[in-house]
C-alpha cells in the first residue's frame, strides 16, 4: 500500500460484548505476540486510530529515550549556574 497507511492489511475483528478483540492470528505471528503477552494500546482519537506494540518494546523506547535526554541534559547548564547580577 502506499499513501497514509504504509503497513499492511491483516483483515476486520469484531469488538465483543465486553469489548475485547482478537489480533488476527496472521499479525500475531508476524510480531511474535505470545499468549500472555502485555501489549500497549495507544489512539490518536483525532485520526480515529489505534496502534499497539509488545510491552516489552514500549519499555526498550522509554529506555533509549532516557539515555538520550541524559546525553543532552549535560549540554544544557543547570538552572542558576550561569546567572550574574546585574549591577
Amino acid at each position: 500500500m502506499t499513501g497514509i497507511f504504509k503497513g499492511k492489511a491483516y483483515g476486520s475483528v469484531n469488538v465483543g460484548e465486553r469489548g475485547q478483540i482478537v489480533i488476527p492470528a496472521g499479525l500475531r505471528k508476524d510480531l511474535n505476540i505470545l499468549p500472555g503477552e502485555q501489549i500497549m494500546v495507544f489512539a490518536e482519537p483525532d485520526k480515529k486510530l489505534i496502534s499497539m506494540m509488545h510491552v516489552r518494546d514500549f519499555s526498550a523506547l522509554l529506555e533509549k529515550a532516557g539515555k538520550i535526554i541524559s546525553q543532552l541534559e549535560t549540554h544544557v547548564p543547570k538552572r542558576g549556574t550561569n546567572d550574574k547580577k546585574q549591577g
